[in-house]
């Protein structure tokens, strides 16, 4: 794989795991855009994919490094004095690794129909519409709950919302902001508890992940592309994290709706033409 198309998928893939456009989608749309058949070789997708998962880790716990240290001391903490009530964070703690068993179940059932059947680009066109407009109509409804508010409810609810994202094209962001702001969530609370949520998903998708790797090893000369792939990864995710809390901090989710929309409206022209 070429430096600079590890560099080009490291930034699609920082971006679009936190901003809500769909990352599953874009590393599709992307190569098949430009013609690269980097992944041709499976042991070199499953390599980078690797990679990218880890950038966007170092990316979402370096920003909420102070929250996702409470989570976890509280609810370690809880688990070891169960005679003690929970504290808010170590309640939250439990209700986030809750909400991370629908997608975590459906992954790794469903991993290989996934990338067999859902990543055909008109399909992937076709979910950037369907779920920004889901997105712009979640983005008008009314709310001013807290974070700090969810339950156990709110986790089931959110969490199969984020097995849906499973679907190239969904956004695991877009759809799990949805569906806390359809719970009567600030915009900032639902970002911030999409964000938070996608820590136990991205870490059990690395350790599943670099399970199989080390079965199958890495590709010969494939190793300076995973390191640039990471950084890239972990920076860009890093600015999109930051970008998309000033963002709902102060005006709405629209210029990402429509961009979901001209985006897929484009894929789905140029699957109906002869050129790509």
């Amino acid at each position: 794989m070429p430096l600079l198309h590890a560099i080009v998928l490291g930034i699609v893939q920082g971006l679009s795991e936190f901003l809500p456009i769909s990352s599953s989608g874009h590393l599709v749309l992307v190569p098949w855009l430009f013609g690269w058949n980097d992944f041709s070789d499976v042991a070199v997708k499953k390599a980078f994919d690797v990679a990218l998962h880890m950038g966007t880790l170092v990316a979402v716990v370096g920003y909420f490094w102070r929250d996702l240290s409470r989570y976890v001391g509280d609810g370690t903490r809880y688990v070891l004095r169960r005679k003690q009530d929970p504290t808010v964070h170590g309640r939250m703690a439990w209700m986030f690794l809750l909400a991370t068993i629908p997608a975590a179940a459906v992954g790794a059932l469903l991993d290989t129909w996934i990338d067999d059947t859902l990543g055909k680009p008109w399909l992937i066109g076709v979910s950037l519409i369907v779920f920004g407009l889901l997105l712009a109509w979640a983005d008008t409804l009314d709310g001013n709950r807290h974070e700090d508010t969810f339950t156990r409810r709110d986790a089931w609810r959110v969490g199969i919302a984020q097995a849906l994202a499973l679907n190239p094209g969904t956004s695991r962001s877009g759809i799990t902001m949805t569906a806390a702001r359809t719970a009567g969530f600030s915009r900032t609370a639902a970002a911030r508890i999409s964000f938070v949520m996608s820590v136990p998903v991205i870490s059990g998708a690395v350790v599943f992940k670099l399970a199989k790797l080390t079965q199958d090893g890495v590709p010969d000369g494939f190793i300076t592309p995973m390191i640039v792939g990471v950084i890239a990864a972990a920076v860009s995710g890093w600015l999109a994290i930051a970008t998309l809390m000033k963002v709902v901090s102060t005006r709405s989710l629209k210029p990402f709706v429509l961009y979901r929309i001209a985006a897929g409206i484009a894929v789905l022209l140029i699957t109906a033409s002869t050129w790509r």
